[in-house]
């Protein structure tokens, strides 16, 4: 079927049907949630980032008023800690368990779960409960973690260092730097992050003794969240448990993972009888929701005489935090580490990775996992070596890009690039940015006293890593409205609007006969969730798979009234030769439940997508008070087919503005003794609307992705992973190359410009 042939089907920027019910408060997030009997939860958490636990006395809390429970570790165990899925540290072990018992290993591990009437009675019930810690001693950095006496955070580990990855050939790399006409070396920090979603986590638990359990929570996927919670923490069948997704405020990566909350509500929920909820304040949020980034890199470039790479060679420290996260050791090393290099051609590369634990909240997947780090780490070296060697940064990209016959290319790390134009994408970005003008533009800026730079990046990231399939579950209702239970997740990203746009449009009807739900495993209990940039491509595929099987059953129980020659078009299944016909509505009438069906998208040879593309950023960098106006920005992608314009481009702005965050304000801190110093926005800055620039220019050069049937690439985390090198290189190139870390607040980028004055008076 050819898309686009309708005018909401695909390629339309058709305006999101789910915005009328959340803009009118209709929407239902977890908080919203209120039951009869239901009863509120806090957690006490540990004030130290690293402390044993002689002793708790709940005495005098448990005699507070409403108070009806209070939990502590013993309590508990039959249940198992919260898993790691991809753990890579062997036989070391990092449990975490739901609450500490013997050791606390961060500030806000939690120690207590208290139950009461009301929220405020069970957070003054937690104030009242007295713990005996006797403190130890902490490290809050890698540096810290990794000195030759650092005290060990897991005491049956040889260190603090848990594991080594690597890929790539050691060995021709070394060779190449060797041989290297010129090498250049960078350090880049990766500065930790908090998802700082608009809304904070909550979990809803109920029980009944004849079907089990009820877990209501935003997450980015109910399937996958219900086998761990069931099958590692609770250890019950997961047909015992159902969880259910409303409307999530934001989710990052971090919505897709289970926490300690999740299965102490619903353990207070059977012990009590009575729904149990629990909320997270902001303070939660910041101390216990798992942290984005925090990863330190070593890397070496090598290039010949004309800057054609030759190898390149990378050692990173990846802070996993205080445990391993659920999919955290997988982050930096089998989600980023595999693209490390994009898409230069690069004949020798080695990527090295240290897992290392931290007396500090744990790490795990925040928008691009992994792929932003080495994005950021290649595209940052690329500039510094254009400036080593003398050669304009477009033109050290233009000499190293793949070209289109060049693809499939093995990049050496385990992936093979399919297809794309990258020396054309690049070019057409340069072009809409008016990269020519720049000179010009600088020379306006110098006479107002400001200094101005620009910035380019190329990236390339892997979408839907890892995936294998995908489910939808179809079902025809009164009225001939076809029901789409799909089992990916939205978080904000608009997937009642694009699932029903491909689903109307392969069935030829009407978007608004089409109705797309999601999270709740008592609806459709298989699907991998919205991680990845992954949706579009696999859920898409899982919608266009349903509406052909939901067809094919259709014409054969047609057949019964029609004859023996059915065809389906447009709603109706037509006797061919005749003008006898069945809309879907009545044929789901005279066979009730006959057209409805559970489909999964399972290609043969299961791949990722690789959305790329180029992003160009100029800054304006006022040296009397070190502040940066993002003067231009603009961008070309390719992400494959476009489904919906309108919301694509809201990714790419959302995404923009998280790398705009990271880059210039966002900055997780610990002090020494593993002290969480940005607990609140107080002390965390996130980026307002004043800090975008005014304009973000956007243009596509598509080539569709072979792996998928709507030749979609993914595009939820592009512009976070081009955004953050695309700014920091302006900002670098405004300071005439003076490296500098992130964020590049407005103190770092002030003390730069009074360094660089003396040298501005001398010429």
């Amino acid at each position: 079927m050819k898309f686009g042939t309708s005018q909401t089907g695909v390629g339309k920027s058709v305006e999101r049907v789910e915005d009328a019910r959340l803009l009118t408060g209709h929407g239902r997030y977890t908080d919203d949630i209120r039951l009869p009997g239901m009863l509120f939860g806090v957690t006490l958490r540990s004030p130290y980032g690293h402390a044993a636990i002689r002793g708790i006395d709940i005495s005098a809390a448990r005699a507070m008023p409403g108070v009806k429970a209070i939990y502590l570790a013993g309590d508990l165990g039959a249940y198992g800690p919260l898993p790691c899925a991809v753990p890579l540290s062997g036989p070391i072990k990092t449990p975490r368990p739901l609450l500490a018992g013997e050791r606390v290993r961060f500030v806000g591990d939690g120690v207590a779960f208290v139950v009461a009437e009301s929220r405020e009675q069970a957070r003054a019930a937690a104030d009242m409960i007295e713990v005996d810690y006797d403190e130890l001693p902490a490290v809050a950095s890698i540096a810290a973690a990794i000195a030759p006496d650092a005290p060990k955070i897991w005491p049956d580990a040889p260190s603090n260092d848990l594991f080594l990855w690597e890929a790539g050939d050691r060995e021709a790399t070394d060779r190449a730097l060797a041989a290297a006409h010129h090498v250049t070396r960078l350090r880049v920090i990766q500065n930790r992050v908090a998802p700082t979603s608009m809304e904070v986590r909550a979990a809803v638990g109920e029980w009944d003794a004849g079907s089990g359990y009820t877990l209501h929570t935003g997450s980015q996927g109910v399937a996958g969240m219900r086998a761990l919670l069931a099958g590692k923490v609770l250890n019950c069948p997961p047909e015992t448990l159902r969880i259910v997704t409303g409307d999530v405020g934001g989710g990052f990566g971090m919505k897709s993972f289970l926490y300690a909350e999740y299965a102490l509500v619903l353990h207070a929920a059977r012990d009590l009888g009575v729904p149990v909820k629990w909320t997270g304040e902001r303070s939660d949020a910041f101390q216990t929701d798992t942290h984005g980034r925090a990863m330190e890199s070593e890397a070496a470039l090598a290039l010949d005489a004309e800057g054609r790479i030759l190898g390149l060679k990378v050692e990173s420290w990846s802070d996993l935090g205080a445990y391993q996260a659920q999919f955290g050791p997988a982050i930096q090393t089998q989600a980023g580490g595999r693209i490390l290099g994009g898409v230069y051609r690069i004949p020798a590369i080695h990527n090295a990775v240290h897992g290392i634990v931290t007396n500090t909240a744990p790490v795990d997947a925040y928008r691009g996992a992994g792929r932003p780090e080495v994005a950021y780490l290649m595209e940052r070296l690329v500039e510094a070596a254009a400036r080593e060697i003398g050669m304009e940064v477009d033109e050290i990209r233009r000499r190293n890009l793949l070209k289109p016959e060049e693809l499939p290319h093995a990049n050496g790390l385990g992936l093979t690039f399919d297809i794309g134009n990258f020396p054309a994408v690049l070019e057409k970005a340069l072009a809409n940015a008016d990269w020519q003008g720049f000179a010009a533009r600088k020379a306006e800026a110098a006479r107002r006293g400001k200094r101005y730079g620009r910035g380019l990046c190329y990236y390339v990231e892997i979408a839907g890593g890892g995936s294998r399939d995908e489910f939808a579950d179809v079902r025809v209702l009164p009225g001939g409205i076809v029901e789409v239970a799909v089992g990916t997740q939205s978080n904000g990203q608009g997937h009642e609007t694009v699932y029903a746009q491909v689903t109307a449009e392969r069935l030829g009807i009407p978007i608004e006969q089409v109705r797309v739900v999601q999270g709740d495993t008592a609806r459709l209990d298989q699907g991998n969730g919205t991680g990845g940039s992954r949706s579009m491509a696999w859920g898409g595929g899982a919608c266009l798979a349903v509406a052909d099987d939901m067809v094919a059953r259709g014409i054969e129980l047609a057949k019964a009234d029609l004859g023996d020659e059915v065809d389906y078009a447009d709603g109706l299944f037509r006797a061919r030769g005749s003008n006898a016909s069945l809309s879907l509505e009545e044929l789901a009438t005279r066979h009730p439940g006959a057209l409805d069906g559970r489909s999964r998208f399972a290609p043969e040879d299961p791949r990722p997508t690789y959305p790329n593309g180029c992003h160009v950023a100029e800054v304006e960098v006022d040296p009397e008070t070190g502040g940066v106006k993002i003067a231009r920005y603009s961008l070309v992608d390719d992400f494959g087919t476009i489904v919906n314009p309108m919301l694509l481009l809201s990714q790419i702005h959302g995404g923009v503005a998280q790398g705009l965050g990271q880059v210039l304000l966002e900055n997780v801190v610990y002090d020494e003794s593993a002290q969480l110093i940005t607990g609140s926005f107080m002390d965390y800055g996130i980026p307002r609307a004043d800090d975008m620039p005014a304009d973000i220019g956007f243009d596509t050069l598509p080539t569709p992705s072979p792996t998928n049937p709507l030749g979609v690439k993914g595009c939820g985390e592009a512009g976070t992973i081009g955004a953050m090198p695309s700014v920091m290189n302006a900002i670098i190139d405004a300071l005439d190359g003076t490296r500098m870390e992130m964020p590049a607040t407005p103190e770092k980028i002030w003390r730069a410009c009074q360094a660089l004055k003396p040298a501005m008076a001398a010429e």
